[in-house]
């Protein structure tokens, strides 16, 4: 039988791969039946408790919102961020990825970084430990506001050279992240493991987005994020309604108490 991430790195150039976030069992369940893989982020630091930087989320909090994510998934491969400064060598590396995949029983994780991840995502490989690599912007080191990668012969020539340092070490995927459009069909056409794209155009064998921002969730004004319904305009309506019913005795009627 073939294991989760078998299936997930066959689907290079035969389908488009569905790829979202996720950091509770409730989300994940509803997403897990359109999803090939849920990412339980790091991005849940802005995304839930108000960060300025991926740079506060720690080891624990990852380990327990992947815990819940782990709840709700079925079928979808289940990938979990390494947070900053946990995987600085290739000891630290293994002992924290250890310890994420024993406690949340995820299927990999996700570094950020190329060449200079070099050593460690060997060693993580040669362990058994599946990685997901990460070029382009990197969330954890980024200075200011996100910009295009890959313009400049030399930026181009680096992050190629990333891409193809990562399928060699054994990386099972990789995301390009805010990555020019024509470089990401570059990397993708000459790679032989899945790229999933975010902001870096259709050319990707895939796509993933923050779920939070695709329902309307949040206020992200990034470029690449795209709202597909506005959810708060549902909760508004419910709890205006639930607030009602209190009001005029209407709930709880005999039907909802004991």
């Amino acid at each position: 039988m073939l294991s989760r991430i078998s299936k997930f790195t066959l689907k290079k150039n035969k389908s488009k791969i569905i790829c979202l976030t996720a950091y509770s069992k409730n989300i994940a369940e509803e997403i897990d039946k359109y999803t090939d893989m849920i990412l339980v982020g790091d991005s849940l630091g802005s995304v839930l408790y108000n960060y300025k930087t991926t740079r506060k989320v720690t080891l624990q909090m990852m380990i327990e919102h992947a815990k819940s994510v782990r709840l709700g998934i079925k079928k979808s491969l289940m990938i979990v961020d390494m947070p900053y400064k946990t995987y600085r060598n290739k000891y630290e590396a293994l002992r924290n990825c250890k310890k994420i995949m024993k406690e949340s029983k995820c299927d990999g994780v996700k570094l950020e970084g190329g060449i200079k991840l070099k050593k460690i995502i060997q060693y993580l490989v040669k362990n058994k430990i599946p990685v997901m690599g990460h070029i382009g912007i990197m969330p954890q080191t980024v200075r200011g506001k996100f910009r295009v990668k890959g313009k400049s012969k030399k930026e181009k020539n680096e992050i190629f050279r990333d891409a193809k340092t990562l399928e060699n070490i054994g990386a099972f995927a990789i995301v390009l992240e805010c990555v020019e459009n024509k470089l990401s069909r570059e990397i993708t056409n000459n790679i032989k493991i899945p790229t999933i794209g975010i902001g870096s155009s259709y050319y990707c064998d895939g796509q993933i987005l923050v779920t939070d921002d695709i329902l309307g969730l949040t206020q992200s004004k990034i470029r690449f994020v795209k709202r597909y319904i506005d959810i708060k305009s549902h909760i508004r309506k419910g709890v205006k309604q639930y607030k009602k019913e209190v009001l005029t005795k209407k709930y709880p009627s005999k039907k909802y108490w004991y």
